[in-house]
């Protein structure tokens, strides 16, 4: 099996394309294909707890008394994917893993090859992953599903053509609207009571390990009276209509399935597990969960917890009307107009629309500071998703919004989010701070896709003393990584503040942006219907 390449186009370029495509292959392809009826599965639920096991253990002698749930932000990536594979390692019933993309690079390979060493001793493992990107993985995912204890599925498969991305697209056009609604949640449980929540993938980049690109991101440590609420939406999405086993959906390589073995050989199990560099703390001061988990006490920050996520079969049974009214967005965007004082925002992808700004608007009307970050076009990995924020830019400016946009060049030379080398430095977290007291941390972009067709979900926190982290983070990201833009005067031309450690530096083109990214949004931008970013 080989890593997975860089791709010459971002996703949602990709899908312009593969638009264009498929108004060919539908009028080419002489049959299409489909997925054969879901055989009957008798529904799956997680176990109660067993107060006895280590993580209950260590998870309730760092409970003080008649606390909710406790949490520990994940700012630094390495610590995240260090967090995953201790708690794998140390359960001894259960496993529940959910997740978007799930990559056979080598941090991929480090998640499943541990899975499957934790279902060899007895733990049962469900891994479910959105089907979209797993054209590189899926043979591992076959092969690791011939594990004792262990089953994989995927969410909303593809039937065939599954050897590229378009060919699937390409080979059942008649069920573009189904394929087109993806499973974006994020969800790792131990033995139901320590689960990881937030933004990453399972992919190099989301954890500073790639040499070409990568993430800032935010994860968060969870236990207590919000894990079995995760614990009830992952099964929820388990026993759906829209999940299938990996082995009904999944051929082998020339019609002969992989089997453990195979697998084995794949991730090199062999040989001792790939070690994790960690620096002795991250940049809120904390050291490796795994230290802790040996002493027998968590250092976390506790507060009141809700789980929220779409329904799995979001948006299948309903219009797209229903589908924002109900989902994971709207109940953020609820929580931000109950807002009384500040609002800060971190999101990849912003695309506010009419109702986003109308919402804005009433911010501003009630005196609410706002404060957003996002990607600066260099920074962005989605050109498409620019062309839809650039609409909304100055509207926010004029409305007194704080804008930041991240600087991929500031990204690199800080070294307080990872070491990225020579790579690109991205935004990818997904988090909110409203008022200092609550926080929203999850898998949902402020954009189209989010609210209408991708499920998504996260957790709400109420807890002044996570909020005042989630900000410190915040605050590192956008002074320390971030340009902040203005609106010059007179003529209200759009600027970008910096600084070179002396002297502000003011720009008045989109920094770092080579020609042909500016030409591309510039000629792109007006012809993209919002719907499709």
């Amino acid at each position: 099996m080989e890593d997975r390449p860089m791709t010459a186009f971002p996703p949602r370029t990709r899908r312009l394309f593969r638009w264009l495509v498929l108004l060919v292959a539908g009028a080419l392809l002489a049959a299409c294909g489909t997925l054969p009826p879901p055989r009957e599965r008798p529904a799956e639920h997680a176990a109660v707890p067993d107060p006895a096991s280590p993580l209950a253990r260590i998870g309730a002698a760092s409970t003080p008394p008649g606390e909710h749930s406790g949490f520990r932000l994940m700012p630094l990536g390495v610590y995240s994917l260090d967090a995953r594979i201790q708690l794998a390692r140390r359960a001894q019933h259960s496993l529940v893993v959910q997740y978007y993309q799930l990559e056979n690079d080598a941090t991929g390979r480090l998640l499943m090859r541990t899975l499957r060493e934790a279902a060899l001793r007895g733990v049962k493992v469900r891994l479910l992953v959105d089907d979209l990107y797993t054209v590189h993985s899926q043979q591992l995912l076959l092969a690791l599903a011939d594990t004792p204890n262990l089953q994989v599925r995927l969410f909303n498969p593809f039937c065939c053509g599954r050897g590229g991305l378009l060919t699937r697209f390409a080979a059942s056009p008649h069920e573009i609207p189904r394929l087109n609604h993806r499973m974006h949640n994020k969800l790792f449980v131990a033995d139901g009571t320590m689960a990881v929540v937030g933004g990453r993938n399972i992919a190099d980049e989301y954890f500073v390990l790639s040499p070409s690109q990568n993430f800032i991101d935010m994860d968060a440590l969870v236990v207590g009276k919000v894990v079995p609420q995760l614990e009830r939406i992952f099964d929820a999405y388990w026993n759906s209509e829209q999940v299938r086993p990996v082995e009904d959906v999944v051929t082998g390589e020339r019609g002969v399935r992989p089997m453990a073995a195979q697998f084995d050989d794949w991730v090199g199990m062999a040989a001792p597990p790939p070690q994790i560099v960690l620096p002795p703390v991250d940049v809120l001061g904390y050291g490796p969960i795994g230290e802790e988990l040996d002493e027998g006490r968590l250092g976390l920050l506790w507060g009141e917890a809700q789980a929220i996520a779409d329904p799995p079969t979001k948006p299948a049974t309903m219009s797209a009307d229903e589908a924002l009214a109900t989902s994971v967005t709207m109940k953020v965007w609820g929580l931000l107009m109950d807002a009384k004082s500040e609002v800060d925002l971190t999101s990849p992808y912003l695309v506010p629309g009419e109702k986003g700004m109308a919402a804005f608007d009433d911010l501003a009307r009630r005196k609410v500071k706002l404060t957003l970050l996002t990607n600066s076009l260099a920074a962005n990995d989605e050109p498409l998703v620019h062309t839809g924020y650039v609409r909304y830019r100055e509207r926010l400016l004029k409305g007194g919004a704080d804008l930041y946009e991240l600087s991929p060049e500031r990204t690199m030379a800080n070294k307080r989010f990872g070491a990225f080398g020579a790579s690109l430095g991205r935004l990818h977290a997904k988090t909110a701070a409203i008022d200092r007291r609550r926080i929203f941390i999850g898998s949902m972009n402020l954009d189209p896709r989010s609210a209408t067709q991708n499920t998504e979900m996260g957790v709400v926190v109420d807890s002044p003393q996570l909020a005042r982290e989630m900000l410190r983070v915040i605050n590192l990201s956008k002074l320390q990584n971030s340009y902040r833009l203005r609106l010059a005067q007179p003529g209200g031309t759009l600027e970008w503040l910096t600084s070179d450690g002396e002297k502000e530096m003011v720009l008045t083109t989109e920094p770092e942006a080579g020609f042909w990214q500016r030409f591309y949004n510039t000629l792109v931008a007006p012809v993209v219907p919002e719907m499709l970013l």
